[in-house]
């Protein structure tokens, strides 16, 4: 870097510029933030509404509207005793059927249904459209809590019930997600740069990119552009504000620096600025175009993250860019108060190093030299430290979970699917609907209650009453274009992974009766989507590297570097995942992992650990070019190292914050992207990296001539070459 001079800048580019830009940035909070609690109006946690509509499940739901309005979710009341219930309590609790009519929340209630062991009795209520689950589901418990015989335990479970409870745990996601985000970002910013001013302002940089990512977003889902959901919404909090942060990160590094060259700190920023933009678009272009891959996938919430979160990356860029360097336009050296960096003499700005790490000091300098010893040894242990601990995917169950043990927090509804089982078929409120042609009923409905796991089935009636040939309930079904429905009241819980089977074994029995028959509900919703999430795994991944792996060449001007890069980044995801899933299983207990969780755990893992690729390895091609290439390695890492594993730090601290809400699914991504990143950062991107390339040299740009020699690039060609140190010498010995 050559010294600036300290000449004269514009008034327009001291001043006026940078005021503009802080202004526009606040108008843009000023808009958004309000708007995040709005949210809410366009976000659906309706897992009906992530299908395809190719998966058999929408085809059925389809079909189902044309008997019924299938917008209705049902909530199932269960009302529990220790002991069987008195005529007269079964009395009390028929009168509660008259109240919840009353409250007109949907179609006809059906109860009470008292159970075979008559310790309890249940009721079906219909929700429809018109009113908001969760506000429906809080009245039916009060309601019946209020109603039901004294000493009673008393649920609303069911889909409707399991809907509620788990908005109810999103619910975090617009204040203490962020509390804790925030907070564990700024403590980690308070130690890295023992300053206050500077913490305070890349934390405003964070939050002002999340709120012009929020007015993005909010225009995407009102336009239908989108399904936003609670999961995308908190994975766009935590992805703005990791990114945001690291962003700033690379270009506070870059400002200092510069400011160890000037007094003129705007002359410093645009330094910081002109160094820092490269790397800086690349890591946010590669990252958006990887996010955007999910646009392949078939489930429509995984398609809706994609825009989401490139969005929110796309926010945090232009924050980085724009209103950071204006920022510290304003403040100048004042930012970094106490510890303002002073200007360095010309003969220290930049010192003769023999290794690359001569003037550096601390742990950087160590691992530098311990990286040009050794560099074999090094990238030998380090990729079979990886590869032992990605042997723990053998163990990893990705295959969906119940939806009861996606709630971790104590929720009415999964303990009254507990209750349901208890005493009741357990599918009982939510069954599986066959779709079959009116001349093959009978035979379809007569296979339909041989299978096993099937406790009863009937025929559907107008209005869908069952047709049960007791007084009063209807003689032949209800027929819309030639199709008929039953439904199927399973013995297991409709969200179980026992119900799942249940649910493949009738698609193909009936379907050797009516090869046209379909098979939906709740049940057959959770295993489409399980299968469409496994497909999309195997789907965009290679898509995802493909794209990475181009724009890494791009940015490099080489193919064996990004190669080795790509294989790097490929095995430490696989190493997360193993450790995580060795964790899932034997430190938390889970059940199992949700089936989209490989892939969002690659896609993030991947996408942000190619970040820190191109910050290293943007660094070292430029210390290359004017030093060699294993001087430049050494020279990239040393100067590198530290905003590479504060930015990992902050990374891993904000994707650990999603562990605050009570979904498993969000507990189980914060763990793998927060120690993923850990791993990548301390081990990859330190050693692993750094040892591979210094080992093979030169050869890591190839094709392009700095490949064809070890010393310093020149505009005509190659200038003259760097003296060899003794670990160079023994290299050239090989």
């Amino acid at each position: 870097m050559k010294p600036l001079q300290h000449d004269k800048v514009p008034f327009w580019l001291r001043w006026l510029i940078p005021v503009l830009l802080v202004l526009t940035w606040l108008a843009l909070a000023g808009i958004g933030g309000p708007t995040f609690g709005r949210l809410s109006e366009v976000s659906s946690n309706d897992q009906s509404t992530f299908l395809p509509a190719s998966a058999e499940a929408t085809a059925a739901q389809e079909w189902q509207t044309k008997f019924r309005d299938s917008n209705e979710i049902p909530a199932v009341i269960v009302i529990e005793n220790d002991s069987a219930f008195t005529q007269a309590q079964l009395g009390q609790a028929a009168t509660l059927k008259a109240d919840l009519d009353e409250l007109k929340v949907g179609s006809t209630v059906v109860g009470p249904i008292p159970s075979e062991d008559g310790n309890a009795v249940q009721f079906i209520v219909p929700i429809g459209p018109d009113g908001e689950v969760a506000d429906v589901v809080d009245q039916l418990r009060e309601l019946v809590a209020a109603d039901a015989p004294d000493g009673m335990r008393t649920y609303v479970t069911g889909p409707a019930g399991l809907t509620a409870d788990l908005s109810g745990a999103f619910a975090g996601i617009d204040g203490i997600l962020l509390l804790v985000a925030l907070g564990a970002v700024f403590v980690i910013l308070l130690v890295v740069y023992r300053s206050l001013l500077l913490p305070i302002t890349v934390l405003f940089t964070s939050v002002f990119a999340l709120c012009a990512s929020i007015l993005l977003v909010f225009g995407m889902a009102k336009a239908g552009w989108i399904q936003l959901n609670g999961q995308s919404q908190g994975i766009l909090s935590i992805l703005v504000i990791g990114a945001a942060t690291d962003y700033a990160l690379l270009f506070v590094a870059r400002f200092r620096e510069a400011l160890t060259h000037t007094t003129n700190r705007t002359r410093a920023v645009l330094t910081a600025w002109r160094n820092s933009f490269e790397p800086i678009l690349a890591s946010g272009a590669t990252v958006i175009i990887a996010l955007l891959c999910l646009l392949f996938s078939d489930l429509n919430s995984n398609k809706a993250l994609g825009p989401v979160a490139a969005a929110g990356i796309l926010c945090a860029l232009f924050a980085a860019l724009t209103f950071l360097p204006a920022t510290m336009a304003l403040l100048g050296r004042a930012a970094f108060w106490p510890f303002r960096p002073k200007v360095l003499p010309a003969d220290q700005r930049e010192p003769e190093l023999v290794t690359g790490l001569e003037g550096q000091k601390g742990i950087w300098r160590a691992t530098g030299s311990l990286v040009s010893r050794r560099p074999r040894v090094i990238w030998i242990a380090s990729v079979l430290l990886l590869l032992v601990a990605s042997a723990g995917i053998l163990q990893l169950k990705a295959n969906g979970v119940p939806q009861t043990d996606v709630i971790l927090s104590a929720s009415n509804a999964v303990d009254g699917q507990e209750a349901l089982a208890r005493h009741f078929d357990a599918g009982s409120g939510s069954p599986a609907v066959v779709v079959t042609d009116q001349s093959a009923a009978d035979e379809v409905l007569a296979k339909v209650k041989a299978t096993d796991g099937v406790g009863d089935a009937y025929l559907l009636g107008p209005n869908n009453v069952p047709i049960t040939g007791a007084p009063g309930t209807p003689a032949d079904p209800d027929v819309r274009e030639g199709r008929v429905l039953i439904n199927a009241t399973l013995n297991y819980a409709a969200d179980s992974l026992e119900a799942e089977d249940v649910v493949k074994t009738l698609r193909t029995d009936v379907k050797v009766i009516d090869a046209n028959a379909l098979v939906g509900g709740v049940t057959a919703t959770a295993l489409d989507t399980n299968t469409t999430a496994q497909r999309d795994l195997v789907v965009i991944i290679p898509i995802v590297l493909v794209v990475i792996l181009l724009i890494l060449m791009l940015l490099l001007r080489s193919v064996v570097a990004p190669v080795l890069l790509i294989l790097s980044t490929v095995l430490s995801y696989a190493a997360a995942l193993g450790v995580s899933a060795i964790v899932f299983n034997n430190v938390f207990g889970f059940s199992g992992a949700d089936a989209t969780v490989p892939l969002f755990g690659f896609v993030f893992l991947v996408a942000l650990g190619v970040d820190y690729n191109i910050f290293l390895m943007s660094r070292v091609r430029e210390e290359s070019v004017k030093h060699g290439t294993r001087p430049g390695i050494l020279r990239g890492l040393a100067v590198t190292g530290g905003v590479i594993t504060s930015a990992g730090v902050v990374l891993a601290a904000t994707f650990a914050a999603l562990g605050v809400i009570p979904i498993m699914f969000l507990v189980q991504l914060a763990f793998i992207v927060a120690f993923g990143v850990l791993l990548d950062t301390i081990l990859v991107r330190s050693l692993l990296v750094p040892a591979l390339t210094y080992d093979i040299g030169p050869t890591i740009w190839w094709p392009n001539r700095m490949a064809r020699h070890d010393g310093p690039v020149t505009a005509g060609g190659s200038g003259p070459k760097h003296a060899a140190t003794p670990h160079e010498q023994a290299d050239a010995s090989r």
